[in-house]
């Protein structure tokens, strides 16, 4: 059977606001100590990693990551037109099987390799009605060189290495550091990738 020259291409490439409730104080100033001291205990449960804002990509409203904060977080970067798509299916599974446990699966579209060229309404409905994916996903952006999305900035800084790929995969442990990168070779339900991301769910929590 003939390989499509698109996907030949594609294995090819690859590589391994705070509503504040109403004081009962009649100071503003005792009213104000509280809610700083919560908005800096906030800051200080979400480690820097997390401290970003990105927009879904399903709708386009703002979310800020630190709602993953404590949890075990599993970032790629993905496209719709890849020999590597396929993983999608695999990754919801991971997400599904391991939700409970403290697992999320955050999908980042890039069209960094050419092969995310539709809206991002386009990619959602594509990841949905072919795939099921139902782990939370961002709005398309860059996710390599200087116009790389700051999430994927410091990925790169904390792991030594850029998505070579479509389908790149970095594991955040539950403590916000990163604990290993993996090729887009490397499929979601690889015994090995699978046993990483169980011994960092026992990991606490």
């Amino acid at each position: 059977m003939r390989i499509p020259a698109a996907l030949a291409a594609c294995l090819l490439a690859a590589g391994t606001a705070v509503a504040q409730a109403p004081s009962p104080s009649p100071s503003p100033t005792h009213a104000a100590a509280p809610s700083a001291a919560a908005d800096g205990a906030a800051a200080a449960a979400c480690p820097p990693i997390l401290q970003h804002t990105f927009p879904r990509l399903q709708d386009e409203k703002p979310q800020s990551l630190c709602q993953y904060a404590g949890k075990v977080v599993l970032v790629v970067n993905t496209a719709s037109f890849c020999g590597f798509t396929p993983q999608y299916k695999g990754l919801e599974a991971l997400d599904s099987k391991y939700r409970s446990r403290g697992l999320v699966v955050l999908g980042f579209p890039s069209n960094d390799f050419a092969q995310e060229s539709g809206s991002n309404k386009e990619i959602a409905d594509f990841c949905e009605s072919t795939f099921g994916v139902k782990f939370p996903m961002f709005a398309k952006s860059s996710v390599r060189g200087a116009n790389a999305n700051p999430l994927f900035k410091q990925l790169a800084l904390a792991s030594g290495t850029t998505p070579k790929w479509n389908f790149y995969k970095y594991l955040i442990g539950r403590d916000g550091k990163v604990v290993q990168a993996w090729s887009s070779m490397t499929a979601p339900d690889e015994s090995a990738f699978v046993k990483v991301i169980e011994s960092q769910l026992a990991a606490g929590g």
